[in-house]
């Protein structure tokens, strides 16, 4: 099982929070929120080394304490079990969500070459009680453009992203759907080995 997004537009969009830049324009906290933490990325890599295992993983910490604060990994994991995360007891939840985040890591780390000058910009913001999403559209040198947007759930500690869509590719829906696949063929345990052989 291949355990990360089939669309590599979707792996762009997802590491756009910690790669990209945009334009200022008017918007609202969760907006702001996204807008922040691309900026402080921005700022790491702007001159940052990629040559060596050892250069990468110090950008990659670095860029770890822009990006974690801003998701909900617990809210990202339990959406992407889907309804077998109720069978699960709270040991097995806290390994999972735990697993979920590390495969998340570095499934994405390992695209952070893939940044060759692509723009964000912010195309709009929905509202709704305690959800929100911000629509962005990713440009790339040869024009081309891709449509992402974030979706995010009001906390205490403020505005977190639950699920990342990009060209209409859901991040949460795509794990769930090849979770499910083992689950039902095999088993819980089995999906946790999977998941953990993948992020060695």
């Amino acid at each position: 099982m291949k355990l990360q997004t089939r669309l590599s537009a979707s792996l762009v969009a997802a590491l756009a929070l910690w790669l990209l830049s945009g334009r200022p324009a008017a918007a609202g906290e969760p907006t702001d929120a996204i807008r922040s933490a691309i900026n402080q990325g921005l700022e790491i890599l702007k001159n940052a080394k990629l040559d060596n295992r050892q250069q990468r993983a110090q950008v990659i910490d670095r860029l770890r304490g822009v990006v974690y604060p801003l998701f909900d990994f617990n809210e990202m994991a339990m959406r992407s079990l889907g309804a077998n995360w109720r069978r699960l007891n709270a040991e097995q939840r806290k390994d999972f969500v735990t697993t979920f985040t590390a495969l998340l890591e570095k499934t994405y780390a390992d695209q952070i070459d893939l940044y060759n000058g692509q723009q964000v910009v912010y195309t709009g913001e929905a509202i709704d009680g305690d959800y929100a999403h911000v629509d962005t559209r990713i440009i790339d040198k040869n024009g081309q453009s891709y449509s992402v947007v974030y979706r995010l759930l009001k906390t205490p500690g403020g505005w977190k992203i639950y699920d990342v869509v990009a060209e209409n590719i859901s991040v949460v829906n795509n794990y769930r759907s090849q979770f499910n696949r083992v689950i039902s063929q095999s088993s819980f345990e089995e999906l946790m080995r999977r998941m953990k052989q993948h992020e060695s």
